[in-house]
């Protein structure tokens, strides 16, 4: 296709773009051919031997090709790279540096560091900035074409942001046509994805991190248009995002969420109110918590499980919940371990890997391939009642309704003065059905079952007491805590197993 001039960079940025992401690789160990994503070290050496490394795992190559490894490298070694890249890998059928996610991210960290933090070294460089200009364009066209409307969600989003992002970027007819494009999908998507409470709709507080991060980005290009579309959603979801962060400044690890992926949060909610101690409500995503003064903290999931047409980051934890302890991790979330089919990606989705009810050893929903899920339990009856000291959630879910009997599970979760935490969970079957409740324990949280009912947490600020209450059979399982991708760590998780003929059981949590 024919390449039109360069016209130079437009931008006048607000303030200088914040690099996306953990930055886990440094610019040593990238120029001595060394790259960490996932917890999984590669030597590819510099420049790479290959660009296609299809022996690893497709996440671990969108990573690569995302070159969001490119902040941290002085100009001469981005110059080196981006050429690199330019030459050796050409569009070409079935290159994973080509598919329209890569691509995105791709462009616009190339922009970003190119025209943003290396801009004048870039335009002064004319034979390197005409070379990334075409590159840039073909991928740009070719991401125009080959939008994610299959996929939707988190993958048009950010199909949309580099659109923008870039075509904000470059003076002339091109860039002008490229932000007008990617204004068109944030315009429609933004009003879909942002909820009115400021969650993102997929309820991954991980992929929140990253829309987040995105809206920042392009209000910091300095373009009014794009100043005006996302300065409200983004003070909404900067002040969403600090109610689903720990004390300790790291997100709730429900459904698809994993730490050192995206920004810290910190980052990105500095501008935002702190919240208040009290309870606290995101009801349109159905999370629901309370935050203390002594950075005791909990978040508890009333909601779906995601946008019915696209639930692929859903994990089966409805009415599960997470609780800190004096700015410590002691009832956890399992995370997310990797999206490659396979035993961890089953157990990480499963029902029995969160702190809720599990039926008949099954899971709340159907949840089969890496993102797919078929029947899948919807929440109902949700009732929200906040109190100065404390509040009270309770809602049921028919996400077993397709087993025989078509039970249907209750909770009823209660906060109240001096850190006490009271569940109380009932089964509704026209049949006897068996049941567990869990709760999975930070690894460094030690557990000692002290009698049938009954169990004490050590956790370094003290200890929490667990009194099971029902007629019920207390057990102690290993469990995985997998707070990052590639990373497992073996944990305690505590399950009480009952059935549907007892009226109610539950649990207490309270210190000791």
């Amino acid at each position: 296709m024919p390449v039109p001039d360069f016209e130079g960079c437009r931008w006048e940025p607000t303030s200088p773009f914040l690099a996306p992401g953990a930055q886990a690789n440094k610019a040593n160990d990238i120029t001595a051919g060394r790259f960490v994503f996932l917890n999984q070290e590669e030597l590819l050496g510099w420049p790479l031997d290959e660009w296609d490394v299809p022996e690893l795992p497709k996440l671990w190559q969108y990573n690569l090709h995302y070159f969001e490894w490119l902040w941290a490298l002085d100009y001469e070694s981005v110059r080196a790279a981006i050429t690199d890249w330019v030459e050796r890998h050409p569009l070409g059928k079935g290159r994973v540096g080509w598919e329209p996610y890569p691509i995105s991210l791709r462009l616009m960290n190339w922009c970003g560091v190119c025209f943003g933090k290396f801009c004048a070294q870039t335009e002064s460089d004319g034979g390197f900035a005409c070379r990334l200009w075409r590159s840039i364009y073909r991928q740009a066209e070719w991401l125009k074409r080959h939008l994610e409307t299959h996929l939707l969600g988190n993958h048009l989003f950010e199909n949309g942001a580099a659109l923008a992002f870039v075509g904000s970027c470059f003076r002339g007819k091109t860039g002008q046509e490229w932000l007008e494009r990617g204004l068109d999908i944030l315009r429609r998507e933004i009003p879909e994805q942002i909820l009115s409470d400021g969650m993102h709709f997929e309820r991954s507080p991980m992929y929140h991190v990253r829309l987040t991060y995105l809206l920042r980005l392009l209000r910091d290009t300095g373009s009014e248009e794009l100043w005006d579309l996302v300065q409200e959603p983004l003070e909404r979801m900067q002040e969403a995002l600090a109610r689903v962060c720990h004390p300790d400044g790291r997100i709730a690890l429900f459904n698809d969420s994993a730490f050192g992926i995206y920004n810290d949060p910190r980052d990105l909610v500095a501008s935002a109110s702190a919240p208040s101690p009290g309870p606290w409500a995101l009801p349109a995503a159905g999370y629901y918590g309370w935050c203390g003064e002594d950075d005791t903290y909990l978040v508890c999931d009333a909601g779906p499980i995601g946008p019915d047409y696209i639930p692929g980051h859903a994990h089966g934890d409805m009415f599960s919940l997470e609780l800190s302890f004096k700015g410590h991790r002691v009832i956890v979330d399992s995370g997310v371990y990797d999206y490659v089919p396979g035993p961890m990606r089953e157990y990480c989705r499963s029902t029995r890997a969160h702190n809720t009810v599990e039926i008949e050893g099954r899971d709340q929903c159907e949840f089969w391939s890496a993102f797919r899920v078929a029947r899948r339990g919807h929440p109902h009856e949700v009732r929200w009642e906040p109190a100065a000291r404390g509040f009270s959630l309770s809602a049921w879910h028919d996400g077993y309704r397709r087993l025989p009997g078509a039970p249907v599970h209750h909770r009823k979760i209660t906060w109240g003065a001096s850190a006490r935490l009271e569940v109380r969970d009932r089964i509704e079957s026209r049949a006897k059905v068996a049941a567990v409740a869990r709760l999975h324990l930070h690894p460094s949280c030690p557990v000692e079952c002290l009698d049938a009912r009954a169990a004490l947490v050590h956790c370094s600020e003290g200890a929490l007491r667990i009194v099971f209450s029902g007629q019920g059979e207390l057990r102690c399982e290993d469990s995985f805590y997998c707070p990052e991708f590639g990373r497992s760590e073996p944990n305690a998780a505590l399950a009480f197993a009952f059935d549907s003929t007892e009226k109610e059981v539950g649990f207490t949590i309270m210190p000791s």
